[in-house]
């Protein structure tokens, strides 16, 4: 219960600095880190592009809701204030699967519901797991095939941009 998919994304003050806020909190947890990804929003659109990335941590003190809260207190050091569904964020942490969890508890459904749906989240985790399987959905790289415009998602790499993990 330890092993966990993060999503990250940010759309607000310092992207990339907020991204790296996370990459170095879990540093003693990370075993990988995506490329950097520059993303058009979602669900809202008129707002600025994200940066996004996916990190896999494991840690055995931590089960799924630890997971949570620290992605939650990660957020708030961000000074992220939640006011539109899909809105702007300075850092979003979304708790994607954690290996041996399935939860249908309103306040952390496991896997995260909208991933199958994401190519913001299927592209970067598919690059550093390419064997990984959504629970109860898949393989990620069928489900990544499977979108009508996973070609023009609005998802496109930012060599330029570095998410470096220190372990």
């Amino acid at each position: 219960m330890s092993r966990a998919v993060l999503s990250l994304g940010s759309n607000l003050g310092d992207r990339l600095g907020h991204l790296e806020s996370v990459v170095t909190a879990l540093s003693d947890a990370l075993v990988a880190v995506s490329t950097v990804y520059e993303t058009k929003p979602w669900g809202v659109e008129d707002q600025p592009d994200f940066l996004n990335a996916v990190c896999i941590v494991d840690d055995p003190a931590r089960d799924h809701w630890a997971w949570l809260r620290t992605g939650q207190a990660l957020e708030q050091a961000a000074g992220r204030v939640r006011e539109l569904r899909w809105g702007p964020r300075t850092l979003d942490v979304d708790v994607v699967t954690v290996d041996g969890v399935r939860s249908d508890d309103p306040e952390l459904l496991l896997p995260h519901p909208g991933t199958p749906d994401r190519a913001s989240v299927l592209i970067p985790w598919l690059e550093i797991d390419p064997d990984a399987i959504l629970p109860g959905h898949g393989p990620i790289r069928e489900l990544l095939a499977a979108l009508p415009d996973a070609d023009e998602a609005g998802v496109r790499p930012r060599p330029d941009l570095h998410l470096v993990q220190t372990k």
